[in-house]
């Protein structure tokens, strides 16, 4: 594991952009898994810059995205599809049809969630994965549990993570209670990972993820069994 740690978070968002534009330019038909969150916009604004000055070409990438919020469609602007679509897809290069993210109003979710794994594995896997990281150690939406959930899953969040959320919403009763999930397989199986964090609040999950025991508990942990896992943190 590289540990970095960025002075603020400018210098962070630009670190982990440098690792992502890299990844494409190496190979410009990569798979980039993304996140949204707070924490990613610093990263896809600092992209962005570079792809209108003609540093970077998204042309043939193609992108998975971690989750989404169940009920909510790609119209809907609490949605994670309107998310990337307003602060990143729309202002690059990138074929739309190539932006995979699990559908929320699926009518059969089961399906959906198996049918996702199988587009992942049928594009040859995530090439490079960001991730952000909750106060309680979920990635993705993958909860704190009693055991790792392997594929992609539907979730019931957690009170901390709607609270955690409820600041993009008009109100707390409006954020969805349920949720569509990347597993831990697809995210494992991504050939390096990128995680990303902000805030003197994520230090002490950062030192439980990183360096207490690997644990369901904290879904973080099992990061440490990856081969090939960068940290970016910054306090500011």
């Amino acid at each position: 594991m590289k540990f970095i740690e960025a002075e603020n978070y400018e210098k962070l968002s630009r670190r982990a952009a440098n690792i992502i534009s890299a990844q494409v330019i190496i190979k410009p038909d990569c798979v980039l898994g993304l996140a949204t969150g707070s924490t990613p916009l610093g990263t896809y604004k600092q992209l962005i810059e570079w792809y209108e000055k003609g540093d970077i070409d998204f042309s043939e990438v193609f992108s998975v995205n971690l989750d989404e919020y169940i009920g909510l469609d790609g119209k809907n602007e609490q949605s994670y599809r309107y998310f990337m679509d307003k602060n990143f897809f729309d202002r690059i290069n990138i074929d739309k049809s190539n932006t995979l993210i699990p559908s929320g109003t699926a009518e059969d979710r089961d399906a959906e969630c198996a049918n996702y794994d199988k587009k992942i594995k049928a594009l040859g896997g995530i090439d490079l994965q960001l991730l952000g990281i909750g106060n309680d150690g979920h990635i993705g939406f993958n909860e704190p549990d009693s055991c790792f959930e392997k594929n992609t899953h539907v979730v019931r969040l957690h009170e901390s993570t709607i609270e955690a959320n409820a600041r993009f919403f008009e109100k707390k009763e409006d954020v969805p209670k349920f949720a569509i999930t990347m597993g831990m397989i697809s995210i494992m199986q991504a050939k390096k990972i990128l995680l990303i964090a902000n805030g003197r609040n994520k230090k002490e999950i950062l030192d439980k993820a990183f360096l207490g025991p690997i644990t369901p508990e904290i879904p973080a942990s099992i990061l440490q069994l990856h081969p090939d896992i960068t940290v970016i943190y910054s306090e500011k």
